[in-house]
């Protein structure tokens, strides 16, 4: 809890008491301020009028005036008495009514703890005051006064018990009920502790700033979830715009594939098979010749065409799945991966084509940037996650400072489109390990 200085001179300091102190100055008021209306309208009224004294009726003026105006009088006297011991320091009254302010009004809350850490310090004469927000197991300077730059320190909560505010004279947890939302830290002047009066307004405080607290954290939390959500939105639009171009690069590259293999052997075979027609007339043999350049040429389109379609989405993956699709594409380009599986079942079309799509990507960054290293892909699926691993021992690199090139992005993003994630980690000199995981809906194995 939190540390108590002064206590040597607790003694002292409360002989001096100044709620006693202005209780007396008020009392000392009021009766200056009856003998002044007694001796106005007695002595003074009455020697205008030639009464002589004492005079009872009189007596019953001045006693009715006192009566009439005692009620604001002594309110005005109270609050003199106030000034006149504490200085400018606010009464508990004022303390609380700011307080009642604080609950009526709409502030920001950004302003309203400031408020009450100002009210504080005024109500209860101290050089210092601080409000604490709990927040996830953890105790976090919110505000204070007077204003500091210094850093906001948080304080960890191992118990439900407030931890000791370094430097606080006295502290009190503010809660909603059983749930404890802050605390209010005050520290006085050095040889000084804080009164019985400062405590009992300290509580009262705590009391009335337990609902503000709690609003004040509610729109913390949906500020920084709004926060969050703008956060995520502007992720989506950026992976969408990173989707649609790496679409846009893919049509391209299919165009390219296309021209320069697929349409080149069909055009070279039409060739071919208009001078085949031209020399089965002039030169049988030739043209039989020519019949069999073209079977080779058919073979080859064919071929081209097959690896075209393999890339673009392998039958294999359909037929098979993931790891078979992987085995495949490994033995057809000769990288050096293996491809083991543990407890798998059939998914989703979507899922198994991200989990392909994202290893067949890592394996072929595996295979750029560090050439002749060994690839390791594990396929696993527990407890209705997708999960796949993909390692090398490769030179590997430093992910807080490399920048993340298209082919991670497109991991990322494919991956994110199924909800699901993608954790990179690597150090240089100690190869690379890509994980993912894909959450698969209720019926979504086959």
């Amino acid at each position: 809890m939190s540390g108590d200085r002064g206590t040597a001179s607790n003694g002292a300091r409360r002989s001096v008491d100044p709620a006693w102190s202005s209780r007396i100055v008020t009392f000392g008021i009021l009766a200056a301020f009856i003998a002044a209306v007694y001796s106005a309208v007695v002595l003074g009224v009455g020697s205008l009028l030639g009464v002589e004294t004492p005079n009872t009726m009189l007596s019953v003026v001045a006693m009715t005036v006192v009566a009439i105006t005692f009620g604001r009088v002594r309110r005005r006297a109270q609050r003199l008495a106030d000034r006149l011991i504490r200085g400018e320091r606010a009464t508990p009254y004022e303390v609380l009514s700011g307080l009642s302010e604080l609950v009526t009004r709409s502030y920001r809350h950004e302003d309203v703890l400031p408020h009450i850490a100002e009210l504080t310090a005024a109500g209860t004469g101290s050089v210092r005051a601080e409000v604490w927000l709990q927040v996830s197991g953890e105790l976090l300077l919110a505000s204070r006064w007077p204003v500091s730059g210094d850093r906001v320190p948080r304080l960890s909560m191992p118990t439900a018990d407030l931890p000791e505010i370094r430097g606080a004279d006295r502290t009190v947890p503010v809660r909603d009920g059983d749930q404890l939302l802050g605390a209010i830290a005050i520290a006085k002047r050095p040889g000084e502790v804080p009164t019985p009066d400062e405590e009992r307004l300290l509580a009262d405080v705590a009391s009335q700033a337990g609902l503000i607290l709690r609003n004040v954290r509610l729109t913390a939390e949906l500020t920084a979830r709004l926060d969050e959500l703008s956060e995520i939105a502007d992720e989506v639009r950026a992976s969408r715009r990173r989707i649609v171009e790496t679409q846009d690069q893919e049509r391209r590259r299919l165009e390219r594939d296309i021209h320069d293999g697929a349409q080149q052997h069909l055009v070279a075979l039409a060739v071919k098979l208009r001078m085949a027609r031209t020399m089965a007339d002039r030169d049988p043999a030739r043209a039989r010749t020519m019949i069999g350049e073209i079977h080779t040429l058919t073979d080859s389109a064919l071929e081209n065409l097959r690896d075209l379609t393999r890339g673009i989405y392998p039958p294999t993956l359909v037929e098979k799945g993931v790891a078979a699709a992987l085995r495949e594409n490994a033995l057809r380009s000769g990288a050096r991966a293996t491809v083991t599986t543990k407890g798998t079942r059939r998914a989703d079309p979507a899922s198994e084509a991200a989990a392909y799509f994202a290893c067949l990507e890592a394996i072929q960054n595996a295979a750029k940037h560090a050439p002749g290293c060994t690839v390791r892909v594990e396929i696993v699926e527990t407890q209705g996650v997708l999960g796949f691993t993909v390692s090398d021992d490769g030179p590997g690199f430093d992910p807080e400072v490399a920048i993340r090139g298209a082919g991670l992005r497109n991991m990322e993003d494919r991956l994110a489109v199924v909800g699901g994630l993608l954790e990179i980690t690597s150090r240089p000199g100690g190869g690379t390990r890509i994980v993912g995981r894909i959450p698969l809906g209720v019926g979504a194995e086959r």
